[in-house]
């Protein structure tokens, strides 16, 4: 037998990978890359269908740590939003899963193995990249890129062997990660529509406005309403704590890799509510030039991983200078959640930069007199004098 490596979601196309591949004699082992979302019941559900639809085996691999200290805590280092909107939810999750499919593969001596993209998306080109560049040697089957199948066309052919699950095609997908869910209709196929209240999975529940406060050391998570714990956890609690105010909800326009605009909706309750909070907390404890150096770094570093190229070795360069960035990112951020939105209030920091007795902003100047400014000023219109008094002809 001709052993195989599935990335299965459980869905339409791999559950049409499973049996497809098997009956042309490969020996499929379905694999899931738990990158949250996922309940034990789903796992239980994945693995019972999975055999039921050939595979040699089942296998729930849970990457939530490795996802979080590979790929979101630089996200979170950065205050990484695609297009200022987007927090990288799903293309985020692909890399991780890629990275960790390859692993396993690796360790049972597979030589072959298969993803259920299609020819038309993004994740096409993060699977590949990522599997060429760590395995060169294992071959890569696509049948659903391959073949161009239709639903209809996978459905047929299931059917014909005798699996009547039911494949609805949803009105909306739904792609549910610790980083954020992806929410797809038609509406998002047009560049008018807006998504509607029902496409998203979560529903407003909560009417009264909540505090909350969040505390971070060295750029971290490390504790929310003064509970401690690990990045991983506080991020699912907080996300637990917010999705009922349906905060966090929006769509993402941009450019796919394969050169065609696209959008995508999504919600991302503690995603955003991270970010902005870490901002904030920056803005009071790094200096100018550290954050305008890192928001050029960062957006690079997001367009990088969007597009696949998370093991070019300028990631790691990035990578090295965002963690140094982060020493003196410490302290608490304190808001306000209510129905759709959130407020940042403020923050306490050891290192705030606002503690200084060098004078108040707009108040006061302790540490230079007039006559300082007023040469500070007449200097730096120097440069802005020569200039106009050359070109003004």
């Amino acid at each position: 037998m001709k052993k195989l490596i599935l990335a299965y979601s459980g869905g339409l196309d791999t559950s049409y990978c499973i049996m497809k591949l098997s009956q042309e004699g490969y020996q499929v082992h379905a694999v899931s890359i738990n990158t949250g979302g996922f309940t034990t019941n789903d796992i239980r559900e994945q693995k019972d269908k999975a055999l039921r639809l050939g595979a040699k085996d089942y296998k729930s691999i849970n990457a939530l740590n490795s996802f979080y200290n590979k790929i979101i805590k630089y996200l979170i280092f950065g205050n990484v939003l695609k297009n200022n909107t987007y927090p990288l939810s799903v293309s985020s999750e692909r890399i991780i899963q890629a990275i960790e499919i390859i692993n396993y593969a690796k360790s049972i001596d597979a030589k072959y193995i298969a993803h259920g993209s299609t020819g038309a998306g993004n994740d096409q080109v993060r699977f590949d990249l990522i599997f060429q560049t760590l395995a060169p040697n294992i071959e890569i089957i696509t049948p659903i890129r391959d073949q161009r199948l239709s639903r209809k066309d996978e459905i047929k052919y299931l059917k014909s062997n005798g699996i009547n699950i039911s494949w609805k095609n949803a009105q909306y997908s739904i792609n549910q990660g610790l980083w954020g869910t992806s929410v797809g209709g038609n509406e998002t196929l047009t560049s008018l529509n807006n998504l509607p209240e029902k496409a998203y999975p979560s529903k407003l529940v909560e009417t009264k406005s909540k505090k909350i406060t969040l505390k971070f050391n060295k750029g971290h998570l490390v504790a929310l309403n003064g509970k401690k714990g690990n990045s991983v956890i506080l991020i699912e609690r907080l996300q637990e704590i917010a999705k009922g105010f349906a905060i966090g909800r929006g769509i993402h326009v941009g450019d796919t890799i394969i050169g065609i605009k696209g959008r995508v909706g999504f919600e991302a309750a503690a995603p955003l509510i991270i970010i902005k909070a870490h901002h904030l907390l920056e803005k009071h404890t790094l200096s100018k030039w550290q954050q305008f150096q890192k928001e050029q770094l960062a957006n690079f570093y997001g367009m990088l991983l969007h597009e696949g190229n998370y093991l070019d070795p300028a990631m790691r360069d990035i990578e090295a200078f965002l963690q140094k960035s982060q020493t003196n990112v410490n302290g608490e951020v304190f808001l306000k959640l209510h129905p759709y939105r959130f407020e940042l209030e403020g923050v306490k920091s050891k290192n705030d930069l606002m503690n200084t007795s060098y004078g108040d902003y707009g108040e006061m100047n302790n540490n230079w007199s007039a006559i300082d400014a007023k040469g500070f000023i007449k200097i730096t219109a120097n440069a802005h004098k020569i200039f106009k008094n050359i070109n003004s002809k």
